[in-house]
Parts: structure tokens; sequence; C-alpha cells
């Protein structure tokens, strides 16, 4: 999955410095909900066992042909949402320095490409904390709207115990 600026790929343990160049930063994971890397070995370790699935992947910068960031989904069960079976809840982030540029649109447009035409999803959610009102307004632009609805994402390795607000993209093929 590509566009003139990024390539959604998957990660490789050689892009552990990278990761954690970017995801050490104390003002990017917490606003995802996970805390910042200590070490490269961590961050390789991640690589390893959390993004080591098929529903994950790195959002490559082409100019550079660094990660910048990751982009995934998750499908009932592992959902921190009470979603249904064939629903699948998005989650992103991209590294600060590349923050209002449009790379997590562009990169949650072709997911939810994916999400919708290749696998055939009815419903996509996503969340985010209210106290990272960037983060929906890329939902918004995306399509996703406001359900009203709050939850607290047990599932979290950092904020768990924060409300995020739940947004909601229904597939409309």
């Amino acid at each position: 999955m590509e566009t003139e600026r990024i390539v959604l790929r998957p990660w490789r343990e050689s892009d552990a410095e990278t990761l954690f160049k970017y995801a050490c930063d104390p003002e990017v994971g917490p606003r995802a909900g996970w805390p910042p890397h200590r070490s490269v070995e961590e961050s390789r370790e991640i690589i390893r066992t959390l993004f080591a699935s098929d529903h994950i992947w790195a959002i490559e910068w082409k100019e550079t042909g660094e990660p910048i960031g990751c982009m995934g989904y998750m499908v009932h069960g592992e959902s921190n949402i009470d979603i249904a079976a064939n629903n699948a809840e998005v989650g992103y982030w991209v590294a600060r320095p590349y923050w209002n540029r449009g790379i997590c649109s562009e990169a949650l447009r072709l997911l939810i490409d994916f999400c919708f035409k290749e696998k055939g999803f009815d419903t996509l959610w996503c969340d985010y904390f209210p106290d990272n009102p960037a983060s929906g307004r890329v939902m918004e632009k995306c399509g996703f709207r406001d359900t009203g609805k709050v939850n607290c994402c047990s599932r979290l390795q950092l904020g768990s115990e924060k409300p995020v607000r739940i947004m909601r993209l229904e597939n409309k093929e």
C-alpha cells in the first residue's frame, strides 16, 4: 500500500534504531497509549513481538526510506472497544518531526481502503485521548464520526485509566 509520499510495509528488525529514535520521544507514545521506548533493544523486541503481525505496518517515508510511524488494526477479541466479529479497530502514530503534514490522514486512508476492500470489514472503529485532539481531527478528515461514547482501554500500556472518545466509520459499499 502506498501513495506518492509513503509506503505501508512490514516492520523489519533493521528498523529498530530508527524506531527507537522516534519512539523514545515522550510526546509520542503517551498520546497513543504506550510508554516511550528506553533502548534500541526494547524497540527491536517490540518489532519482533508486537509488530510481527499481518495487520501492523511501518509507515515508511519514501524520501528517506525510514519508518516514521506505525499503522494497523485489531480485530474482535484484540480490540480495546467491544466490536462485532466483522469489525476492526484501527490505530496509528507518527513521529513528531512529521506531525501536521497530513501523513496520518494519508496513511489512515490507505488502511481504510484496505480494511473495507481487501478485508471486507463492515465497520471500523478508533479512539483517541481528548487531550490529543489532533488525532481526532485525523479521524474526522478520514470520515470517522464521534459516537458520543467514551471508554477506558484496559489493554493500553499507558493511560488505561484515562477515557478515550470512540469514533466509527461504516463501509458504505
